[in-house]
């Protein structure tokens, strides 16, 4: 392991020589990609090197221990010494070994959120806002930035479906163990003997796609044109400017009716299709592989129950790492880091087990 992170320490410092050439810095292009690779290694870096430092300190210790003629209070405190350091040691060796497990190429890019009522009617939809509602507030808390794509409405104030765009730096990384099934488990406003009913939503997360990554032959896209519909207000449009894209090789349908421009909504329909068709390439790419790890994480089977929402007993629930929670409102308000960060520690558990 350390000989690579030595390699790693060699290629980080050239890099720092570069981006200072004239050369370099003259070139935007080449600049941008030297820092993209620098900006990735500084943090195995930098812990590297306080992994270094620490073993430097065991040493001194060690030899201050071995050399004699030292009083009790100073052997004691370069006792503690020598304890702290090996306790940062194992700390850090731990914390270099999940630097070093493979980032997942996805993990930096803006991400395209699909949810959709599932079992449960209106009330499944009403469960998709309360989801939509969630995942804006945990945008705005991250410093991201949210824009509708296309959204189905119902008299209700619920959606049938709807899709969105999360702008920021690692947004996919932080959101994409969300795509699956939410269950949700309450009383609804619709209901008047009080029973708890049982409904759900799924929730697809795609990395937007590079347009030199999905190369779409316009020959296969049936493009059509029709009025914004919905339950009224800003998606009631005049004008035919909403957008259908099928693509014909795959049946898929992508709509758009969100912007009141014609072109606009083209662009973002476009934006979904090729995430959609990357996502499916990915996925394909990776059931290839015979030997290929399957994490307890899942981050992109939509058919797979991952998490209940339970109201009446304030309980949220993610089944797939057995983490409970008693706090439904401050999770509906946006507050899901908890979670998040227990799915990420128990992927990263697995992939170190499984690397081992």
């Amino acid at each position: 392991m350390f000989e690579k992170i030595n390699a790693l320490d060699l290629r980080y410092q050239e890099l720092a020589r570069k981006i200072c050439e004239p050369d370099v810095i003259n070139d935007t292009e080449l600049y941008r990609n030297i820092m993209k690779e620098y900006s990735s290694l500084e943090p195995i870096v930098l812990k590297y090197r306080e992994y270094k430092k620490a073993q430097e300190n065991e040493k001194e210790a060690l030899e201050l221990l071995s050399g004699g003629g030292l009083d009790k209070d100073f052997r004691d405190m370069v006792s503690e010494e020598l304890n702290d350091a090996r306790e940062r040691i194992e700390n850090l060796s731990e914390e270099l070994k999940i630097l070093l497990l493979p980032k997942d190429p996805n993990d930096d890019r803006n991400v395209i959120v699909e949810i959709r009522g599932g079992a449960g009617g209106e009330e499944a939809a009403l469960f998709a806002g309360v989801l939509y509602r969630m995942y804006s507030m945990y945008a705005v808390k991250r410093g991201y930035k949210t824009e509708i794509i296309n959204a189905n409405e119902t008299e209700l104030g619920g959606y049938k479906e709807i899709s969105f765009m999360i702008t920021g730096d690692g947004a996919y990384s932080r959101l994409k163990y969300e795509s699956g099934v939410h269950r949700v488990q309450r009383v609804p406003e619709t209901e008047t003997q009080g029973r708890v009913h049982t409904s759900t939503v799924t929730v697809a997360v795609l990395p937007e796609a590079d347009d030199v990554e999905v190369d779409i032959n316009p020959n296969d896209l049936q493009i059509d044109t029709f009025r914004s519909s919905g339950a009224g207000g800003q998606h009631i449009n005049k004008t035919s400017s909403a957008i259908r894209i099928t693509h014909i090789p795959t049946g898929m349908v992508v709509e758009c009716q969100d912007e009141r421009s014609q072109f606009k909504n083209k662009d973002k329909a476009l934006k979904v299709l090729k995430s959609r068709l990357l996502k499916i390439e990915q996925e394909k790419q990776h059931n290839e592989v015979a030997q290929e790890r399957r994490s307890q994480v899942g981050t992109g089977d939509r058919s797979e129950r991952i998490r209940t929402y339970n109201y009446p007993q304030g309980r949220v629930t993610d089944h797939r790492i057995g983490l409970t929670l008693y706090k439904i409102d401050d999770i509906l308000n946006g507050n899901i880091d908890e979670i998040i960060d227990a799915l990420i520690t128990a992927d990263r558990t697995e992939q170190l087990k499984n690397s081992e």
